[in-house]
């Protein structure tokens, strides 16, 4: 597995070399690109951070696309995400931004064409946000914000780890997003400002004892969560990232239940997603995942200037 980190780390820091060079040149779009990525796998937050920033953007009066490269979809091609669609078409994430920000969202793997398509089906939004875009390096983004995950800070690269790239990274990156208990000495020094946010689970009124179950990076974060508000787990039921449930899933959960009837299911609101018809046999309550800037109003006012000190140069 050493060898593998090896030639992944190589492969990877020569790649970004040739992209800092200007070796290989990335593609532009007509309107600014704001990315949200990580350089770990999955479990930082990308995707409740995307809807938290459409929603301070919404909030300032503009407009705005999410381009997204649609993970684990069975389709192929770039299309423009339908609320009424199936995590099977479009993924998970961008069904769930969808359905919280109702801007439009796009699927590509080559997010430089889904940013085209945008473009054209799109023309009254004013930016594009990029989800998960810190490594796609074939287009350009005209600030980039990294969430960092204290984890993140001594781990290893892949496959040994969940680095997708170095700690170093983050000197491509204009913000550095990280939770308020974030140990700030151990930050590598860069020209990227650092923003912190606050995750939290938003609880319904609840009383019973709860079976959680999630299909998410970093599972035992969202449990943790759910015991910090209160809540009662008597189990804790783990899938894969972006699992898609079904019927053998289903009932192995209410066999797990048979022994506590009294016991509500609790999961996320991308689990939820990828219950699919499966939801009504277990009528779960949702509790959503937010993540929400400490100072929002000087985060958006440094982003839009640095984006107008840009064009000016560009």
């Amino acid at each position: 597995m050493r060898v593998f980190t090896g030639v992944y780390s190589a492969v990877t820091t020569a790649r970004n070399s040739l992209f800092d060079t200007g070796f290989l040149e990335a593609k532009r779009l007509a309107r600014p690109v704001i990315s949200i990525g990580n350089i770990s796998t999955g479990g930082s937050g990308k995707t409740p951070f995307v809807i938290h920033l459409g929603e301070l953007l919404a909030a300032r009066g503009y407009t705005f696309d999410v381009l997204s490269r649609g993970y684990r979809r069975s389709t192929r091609g770039v299309l423009e995400v339908s609320g009424s669609g199936t995590p099977e078409q479009y993924g998970d994430e961008p069904l769930l931004i969808k359905g919280k920000l109702h801007c439009p969202v796009f699927v590509g793997a080559d997010r430089y064409a889904a940013g085209l398509l945008a473009e054209r089906e799109a023309p009254a939004a004013q930016v594009h946000l990029l989800d998960d875009g810190f490594q796609h390096r074939k287009l350009h983004r005209d600030f980039d914000i990294v969430m960092l995950n204290p984890e993140d800070l001594d781990d290893r690269m892949l496959p040994l780890g969940r680095l997708r790239e170095p700690i170093s990274s983050l000197q491509r990156a204009d913000a550095v997003i990280v939770d308020r208990e974030f140990p700030f000495s151990k930050l590598p020094k860069g020209r990227f400002q650092i923003w912190q946010i606050e995750r939290k689970v938003e609880l319904p009124s609840f009383s019973n004892p709860a079976i959680a179950f999630c299909g998410v990076a970093r599972p035992q974060r969202f449990f943790n969560a759910l015991r910090s508000q209160g809540m009662e787990l008597r189990e804790e039921v783990i899938f894969r990232d972006h699992h898609r449930y079904t019927t053998h899933d289903v009932n192995r959960l209410l066999r797990i239940r048979q022994a506590m009837p009294n016991a509500q299911f609790v999961t996320t609101e991308k689990d939820a997603i990828n219950l699919g018809p499966q939801f009504a046999s277990l009528n779960p309550v949702i509790v959503p995942l937010r993540v929400t800037l400490l100072n929002p109003e000087s985060a958006v006012d440094y982003m839009f200037q640095t984006l107008s000190a840009r064009h000016r140069d560009a």
